[in-house]
């Protein structure tokens, strides 16, 4: 059978029908999409465009706003706090995020081997996660008290963990890793259920151990799931407040848990500042920092993350 010539292939339809469906189908799609851009203008982009207006103004709450252009700005920028504040929260982000990144990495691996008790874990990991993090605080007070406290009966000595500078911002990052490390476990466990069995048979029966299973296949096809858990955990832990709040309130020993959330709080509505403006101007430089971290992020993981498992 002779292949068919040029001329007998069915033929597409011609530009000019193709660029009048696209056109009839537009407004089609436009409605569809109108409930998530209304969605996102409500919730995402007009709060920042509230918030930058603020930002240029002087506000207590009480007195109507006063417009004082870039003052707030010159103010945050030039004062040490903001930036005392934000390296205390680099800090904070180096402790938590490599640590209960390979913590839950660790305990997915564990658990997705089926032993005894492995139901009954993934349950106990998820339950510090979505409970009340200011509850949490609360309780985690108590364990670090330095007196009467549940881990230095434990230890059997008395430390100020919440009250010494050197111990306070280890203290609440050991926290904020305790209770998110569950969330990370649930998507590596997720991921690795998604990797192809066939891959790992092929690899068993080319000789290939458990560690250069778990380097050369499994690690390499987590990808997408490390992606995500470390976008989503950098920002949360940019943004980490209500046990850090409950365990050392107003900053902390000498400022030592003194993170950018907590400092846009304390100056906005804490010990009486009310200075919403230069809060304002707190809260857009720390949504400047997550934009360009998450875009450093993707473009490092955008040649080193594949998304077909086959």
């Amino acid at each position: 059978m002779t292949a068919p010539t040029p001329s007998a292939l069915p033929a597409g339809p011609p530009p000019g029908r193709t660029r009048r469906r696209r056109n009839r189908d537009a407004p089609v799609a436009w409605v569809l999409l109108a409930p998530a851009l209304a969605g996102i203008v409500a919730f995402l982009a007009l709060p920042i465009l509230v918030v930058a207006w603020i930002s240029l103004t002087r506000w207590n709450l009480l007195a109507p706003p006063t417009f004082v252009g870039l003052d707030n700005w010159v103010r945050v920028l030039t004062e040490p706090t903001f930036g005392h504040s934000m390296l205390v929260t680099v800090l904070f982000v180096a402790m938590v995020i490599p640590t209960q990144t390979g913590l839950g990495l660790l305990m997915a691996v564990l658990l997705s081997r089926g032993l005894p008790g492995s139901a009954f874990f993934r349950v106990v990991y998820v339950v510090p996660w979505i409970c009340a993090p200011l509850a949490l605080g609360v309780v985690w007070k108590w364990i670090f008290a330095p007196y009467g406290g549940a881990l230095n009966a434990l230890l059997g000595t008395s430390v100020e963990w919440l009250t010494s500078p050197a111990l306070a911002l280890p203290a609440v990052a050991a926290v904020s890793i305790w209770s998110q490390v569950g969330y990370v476990t649930l998507f590596f466990l997720a991921g690795l259920a998604a990797i192809p069995g066939q891959l790992l048979e092929a690899a068993a029966l080319d000789g290939a151990g458990a560690w250069q299973t778990f380097w050369r296949i499994k690690l390499p096809l987590l990808g997408p799931t490390t992606f995500f858990v470390l976008v989503t955990g950098v920002i949360a832990s940019f943004q980490a407040f209500d046990h850090i709040y409950a365990l050392t309130p107003d900053g902390g020993p000498q400022g030592a848990t003194d993170v950018i959330a907590a400092r846009i709080y304390l100056d906005a509505f804490g010990s009486g500042a009310f200075d919403l403006g230069r809060a304002a101007v707190m809260a857009l430089c720390l949504f400047a920092v997550l934009v360009v971290v998450t875009v450093l992020q993707q473009r490092f993981f955008a040649r080193r993350v594949t998304y077909d498992l086959s």
